[in-house]
């Protein structure tokens, strides 16, 4: 197990109460599956509809990820970079991913990990962004690592409706999953002194992987092994990884509750974020809200109300400091939570990402600039 003992770069974690105004944005991920077309267009309606922060994914293939970053740089996007550490690359030839059984994709195994491997990728895509004049605003290397659909660590069960663990100790494996913790620290280690290494990123704030909000009886559903985020921050934590990040990523999907309910969900969810003088603040890296009608025009009539309660709930973490960052998932990849509906932000897409402290409406509101959706489908590792 690492201890708080790890090293770390000379690249100094930066000081949340020097940090700018809080980040609001929106998820773009995998855009290196696009043409470059595509990419200029997707993310000419995000600019021009006034997103100024997007989470965007360094993935196969790393070439056209890159292009993509240097687009979103050029319109003046501020980038949060996924790295996703599902990357084949970034693992041996021997190394063989967990099966999902069909239900989900096969991932490889976070123990697997080769620190080698991702160290030279990781560097080689850096300078390549540097050398492009990107500044990185912050990186996130991996993703959802406390769920099974992206840490190999965690079980795929044969068969879903059986009570899945409720804590560490419940894991079918529990030795692999802390050496897939250990190896993570390393990463995380790894991509703080690379990134320090850099010109243009070297004071991007470093965020831990989005952690799933995925309930205990949504998991047993789905014959998934998860664990709980507070519980896997609190791992973190025992590893040294206060050493090493800016803050915590974590993911909050509620669903379309009461508004009371909904400020209760991202209260407790989010009650091991702090102030930087008592700990360490997060950013909600994926958040959103679905809304399954398809129909044009869209009825986003339910999902404003909803949306609204959780932009009020975040701007209050906002104000006390415990929160920096809020990402919206998505643009327009998942039918039914992207903002972007038939050729136009949907008018919950306008509360979503209008900037903090501000009104969807009136002077400050984002333009709705018409143009053909995409049609490709969602995120997969």
């Amino acid at each position: 197990m690492l201890l708080a003992s790890l090293a770390i770069a000379q690249v100094p974690i930066a000081d949340a109460g020097e940090a700018e105004d809080a980040r609001i944005g929106i998820n773009r991920l995998n855009l290196g599956w696009l043409s470059r077309s595509d990419q200029e267009r997707v993310l000419g309606e995000i600019a021009a509809n006034g997103v100024t922060h997007a989470r965007l994914s360094l993935s196969r293939p790393v070439d056209k990820s890159i292009d993509a970053l240097e687009i979103a740089n050029r319109l003046g996007i501020r980038i949060l970079l996924e790295v996703q550490l599902t990357n084949k690359s970034y693992f041996s030839e021997t190394a063989r991913p967990r099966t999902g059984f069909g239900r989900i994709w096969d991932i490889q195994r976070l123990s697997d990990l080769d620190l080698d491997l991702y160290r030279t990728g990781l560097r080689e895509a850096l300078r390549r962004i540097d050398a492009l004049g990107i500044r990185l605003e912050a990186i996130e290397p991996g993703n959802e690592i406390n769920l099974s659909a992206y840490n190999g660590d965690l079980l795929v069960f044969p068969r879903p409706g059986d009570r899945t663990p409720r804590g560490i100790a419940d894991l079918v494996d529990r030795a692999a999953f802390e050496r897939g913790l250990d190896k993570y620290l390393e990463a995380v280690k790894i991509t703080r002194e690379e990134v320090g290494g850099t010109v243009h990123s070297r004071d991007a704030a470093i965020v831990s992987a989005g952690l799933s909000d995925l309930t205990a009886d949504e998991a047993d559903k789905r014959g998934m092994e998860r664990l709980d985020p507070g519980e896997v921050i609190a791992l973190l934590r025992e590893r040294g990884v206060d050493s090493l990040v800016d803050a915590y990523g974590i993911h909050v999907y509620p669903g379309q509750k009461p508004a009371s309910v909904l400020a209760d969900r991202v209260k407790g969810l989010l009650d091991f974020c702090q102030p930087s003088d008592t700990g360490k603040p997060c950013w909600v890296t994926e958040w959103g809200i679905a809304n399954t009608a398809r129909a044009c025009p869209v009825d986003d009539r339910r999902r404003e109300g909803a949306v609204r309660a959780m932009r009020a709930a975040f701007e209050q973490l906002m104000a006390a400091g415990r929160l920096t960052a809020a990402f919206y998932y998505d643009w327009d990849t998942e039918p039914s939570y992207s903002l972007w509906r038939c050729g136009r932000l949907s008018p919950a897409g306008a509360i979503a990402i209008k900037p903090a402290g501000t009104e969807a409406s009136g002077a400050n509101a984002p333009m709705f600039h018409r143009a053909p959706a995409a049609g490709e489908t969602r995120m997969s590792p």
